[in-house]
């Protein structure tokens, strides 16, 4: 069979159309979609024992002939069953099926087979619904289903891994006709598989040794691949032209002389770096990584402040209104001495700030003083990258918590490009991306390879070191009387949970993970509850705290009621406050010293 593997499913007759529709679900549109989608995991069949070797609660694969196969029917509870008995030179065993009629048009009696599944007990030893396939001329070399490490796919209505397995094992030949873009001194150099091999495996693997080596292999390729677009694009970053901000010792000093605090060397390290960047005739493009409270505001201060003393304006945008109204506060008070105007824009209030004083004005007004240049410095949400907002001469932006926004969504801040007069081509404003995510430095440099990196390895005089516990189910009383005690010394609490509302029940994730684990979890009940804000505080309201002050937040709030309760927060009226992650990391509450966090597994880092 010789086809392209760029031939698209709908002309391959072997598909039948309603199988071509269930597989552009998953995406797989041509050959090579099918042999990129790779599995998920592996049943590990390969352990093939004899009939009497069999134990009851455990997996199972063995080979024999079948001696008598038979449909019945059980009226009591309503299901067709599939009986069969397999003989091998030890011994004699029974399998069955249910709902499934259609097997003895597939497996006949004295056809040879391998079987793979669980052993069960009922008056007798028995495979209980087991995975099975022919043997053909004695003949094991081809089992796809049984008898080896068996892969699983991500299925979808009507399209099982049975059937991924039969496709991909039917096109195989074709995999010999994807090129092998690697050079081959890379594979040398790093002992990768080729790429045929690799994919081969990756599907059918001969062992769990060579499996690893493919997805080896296939991993290096994405990260390779990764790591060229990130190339690409910084030679493309580095080619665009940007307005230079010649650095101003005295502003500086004057600035940092004027801090209530002393900066860390690392603070001085990584606004230094900015400051050279800023310098160059091509747009600054570097990720500035700190713990919270390390001092990224203030770093990035010092660069804002550089950038309207040339003339310029500068931008800064968070992911959620809360944190923008937040960084909104600080830098008012970082700036009070000069004669700035510091505007907030969000989807849902416009502000103006002078010297610390700040007053509310419409959206218009804003954006006529954002064009005209009038505004000095803009914070904001999303609604910053709106059409309607034009800047005369941005010439910095700042992204909190990058992570939250996407490429586009990034470059659409930078796409306010600065108008320079005389003819000269316009400019890229300088880009500074900020994170308190806990990345190590190579992964960032990995995940980041487009960006410079600055990183503030360093707390400020006097900060408590941070300390993470895993609590399990049974130790949550003690944890409450923690909490408790943390707010009779005057603290304050953050209670995360996953969801807003109608807290469910997530058993399969569980089985799952307790399937592929045998660790000091599987003592616990699979039943595992996604904890919900509302559900979470009426519990802790009525039950647990009922004579603490605890309030709730959510995404789902008016954007004036979620204002007032982390005004509140912050003014030290409440003391537990449950939350999703609309809170998110960075959000300053510095009375603040627990994080209780819910189903912390469904949360990224």
């Amino acid at each position: 069979m010789s086809l392209s593997p760029i031939a698209p499913i709908t002309d391959i007759h072997l598909i039948k159309p309603a199988y071509q529709k269930r597989l552009f679900k998953l995406g797989i549109k041509n050959l090579k979609d099918l042999f990129y989608y790779f599995p998920y995991r592996y049943n590990d069949f390969s352990n093939i024992i004899l009939i009497r070797d069999v134990r009851i609660g455990a997996m199972a694969t063995i080979q024999g002939r079948i001696t008598e196969i038979k449909n019945l029917r059980s009226w009591r509870k309503r299901m067709a069953i599939t009986e069969a008995y397999i003989m091998d030179k030890s011994g004699m065993i029974k399998a069955v099926w249910y709902n499934q009629p259609f097997l003895i048009k597939n497996i006949h009696s004295g056809d040879i087979v391998s079987l793979a599944g669980k052993v069960s007990m009922d008056k007798a030893c028995y495979l209980s619904n087991p995975a099975y396939e022919k043997i053909a001329n004695s003949s094991t070399s081809q089992l796809r289903h049984t008898g080896r490490l068996v892969p699983v796919y991500s299925e979808t209505k009507g399209l099982t891994s049975r059937y991924l397995r039969y496709l991909i094992n039917l096109f195989m030949p074709a995999v010999t006709l994807i090129k092998d873009w690697l050079p081959p001194e890379v594979k040398d150099s790093q002992r990768l598989l080729n790429l045929e091999s690799a994919l081969r495996q990756i599907h059918f693997p001969d062992n769990a040794k060579i499996l690893e080596q493919a997805k080896r292999r296939l991993a290096f390729d994405e990260l390779f691949l990764i790591q060229l677009n990130f190339l690409r694009r910084r030679l493309q970053w580095e080619n665009q032209p940007a307005l230079p901000i010649s650095f101003d010792e005295g502003l500086i000093k004057n600035f940092v002389a004027s801090l209530p605090f002393r900066l860390t060397d690392a603070q001085r390290r990584s606004a230094w770096e900015i400051l050279k960047d800023l310098q160059q005739a091509r747009p600054m493009n570097r990720l500035l990584q700190g713990d919270v409270g390390a001092g990224k505001t203030v770093v990035a201060g010092l660069a804002m402040l550089e950038t309207v003393s040339a003339g310029a304006q500068t931008a800064l945008m968070a992911p959620t209104e809360i944190l923008a109204s937040q960084h909104f506060i600080t830098l008012l008070k970082l700036f009070s001495a000069y004669d700035l105007n510091i505007g907030l824009l969000t989807g849902a209030q416009a502000q103006l700030a002078y010297r610390g004083k700040i007053k509310k004005v419409t959206k218009s007004v804003l954006l006529s003083k954002i064009a005209n240049g009038e505004i000095n410095i803009l914070i904001g949400t999303h609604a910053l990258i709106q059409k309607k907002v034009e800047f005369k001469k941005l010439a910095l932006a700042v992204v909190d918590e990058q992570h939250r926004f996407g490429v586009a969504q990034r470059s659409a801040l930078q796409n306010n490009v600065v108008k320079i007069k005389d003819g000269l081509p316009a400019a890229i404003p300088h880009l500074l991306s900020m994170t308190a995510t806990p990345i190590p430095r190579t992964l960032a440099l990995a995940v980041y390879g487009d960006l410079d990196l600055s990183l503030i390895d360093e707390m400020p005089p006097g900060r408590q070191l941070i300390i993470t516990k895993i609590v399990l189910p049974d130790g949550r009383l003690a944890a409450y009387e923690f909490i408790r005690r943390q707010v009779k010394a005057g603290r304050q609490i953050f209670v995360i949970c996953p969801r807003i509302g109608e807290e469910v029940v997530d058993i399969q994730a569980q089985k799952d993970f307790f399937a592929a684990k045998n660790n000091i979890f599987s003592t616990l009940s699979v039943k595992k509850e996604i904890k919900a804000v509302k559900q979470e505080y009426q519990k802790l309201t009525q039950k647990v705290f009922p004579d603490l002050k605890v309030a709730m937040l959510h995404g789902q709030m008016p954007a004036r009621e979620k204002n007032k309760i982390m005004a509140n927060f912050s003014a030290r009226k409440i003391n537990i406050l449950v939350s999703t992650s609309v809170v998110e990391v960075g959000v300053d509450i510095p009375n603040a010293t627990v994080m209780m966090v819910e189903g912390a597994e469904r949360f990224g880092l």
